[in-house]
């Protein structure tokens, strides 16, 4: 009989009752089906329909590695009993609807590789314990309703190639400890309520292609140090409070494909460094305060000058003359 069925027919019926496993050893029910506390290593319920909530009982299954809810319409909390599961490598339990705070016991499971959490309708703060978890090489946190400071113990996760924490509600510094994460290629911190300054820390990441810190309320300058991350292809900074010049040392990103400065309070003129970033399609500097001429290297841009999805420079005090690849079209603007 199908795992489907098995879950129709124990609808209704309560979870967790000690039952016996098809090999004869003590087992535990889950969603309608008796697993064994002995010998389940393996979990995988992706996108099995499953409803109501994690049952504690799912703390006994304590030689699970690999534990995948995924794409469910779970709800409530998630058990601290989860923290019992300390030989898990792989836990899975994003793309449902759980709510409340991620439990404590989460920094029990110190072999860790992958813990995905995102898409759900978590509350709460990110608990300090979770820079237990070392070995991490994925972590998921976006898209919940998370609030408080991003622990500095996220420091210590220097395993993870790249750092999900868009579309929250976290508040306070970013940590000069996210200068730790030296693997990292991605980092998104968008969409939160990010205050302070860009930490001079985050110039140590230089394997970063990917830097996405916009739509927060970060103030202060652009850190001189953005110009060792020669790796990047995309830097988006706009939606900030951000003050003083862009910093020449931008013309060392010559990867770069996107760079999205618009919405802040920049002042004083364009770098002629700009001008290195012939791999440039979009240039967004608009809603800054930008002064003075606008330098004739951004000519060497690889920009669709007519095309505002790619170049849009308006709301600043620039000056004519213009150079001649955009003077068509910044009077548009």
């Amino acid at each position: 009989m199908s795992r489907y069925i098995l879950v129709i027919l124990f609808i209704g019926l309560s979870w967790g009752q000690n039952c016996t496993a098809d090999d004869g050893t003590q087992g535990v029910e889950l969603w309608g089906e008796c697993y064994s506390i002995q010998n389940t290593i393996e979990l995988d319920l992706e996108n099995s329909q499953l409803t109501d909530s994690i049952p504690p009982e799912i703390g006994n299954l304590t030689n699970l590695t690999y534990l995948d809810l995924r794409g469910n319409q779970l709800i409530g909390e998630i058990p601290s009993e989860i923290g019992n599961l300390t030989n898990l490598t792989y836990l899975y339990l994003d793309n449902n609807q759980l709510t409340g705070s991620i439990p404590l016991e989460i920094g029990n499971l110190t072999n860790l590789y992958v813990l995905w959490l995102y898409d759900n309708q978590l509350t709460g703060e990110i608990p300090s314990e979770i820079g237990n978890l070392t070995n991490l090489t994925s972590l998921g946190l976006k898209i919940n309703q998370l609030t408080g400071s991003i622990p500095s113990e996220i420091g210590n996760l220097t395993n993870l190639p790249y750092l999900y924490l868009y579309d929250n509600q976290l508040t306070g510094e970013i940590p000069s400890e996210i200068g730790n994460l030296t693997n990292l290629t991605s980092l998104g911190l968008k969409v939160n309520q990010l205050t302070g300054s860009i930490p001079p820390e985050i110039g140590n990441l230089t394997n970063l292609t990917y830097l996405n810190l916009r739509s927060n309320d970060l103030t202060g300058s652009i850190p001189t140090e953005i110009g060792n991350l020669t790796n990047l292809t995309n830097l988006g900074l706009y939606g900030n409070d951000l003050t003083g010049s862009i910093p020449s040392e931008i013309g060392n990103l010559t990867y770069l494909i996107s760079l999205y400065l618009s919405s802040n309070q920049l002042t004083g003129s364009i770098p002629s460094e700009i001008g290195n970033l012939t791999n440039l399609t979009d240039l967004f500097l608009s809603s800054n305060q930008l002064t003075g001429e606008i330098p004739e290297s951004i000519c060497d841009l690889n920009i669709d000058w007519s095309n505002s999805d790619y170049f849009w420079i308006s709301n600043n005090q620039l000056c004519p003359p213009y150079p001649s690849c955009i003077e068509d079209y910044v009077g548009d603007q």
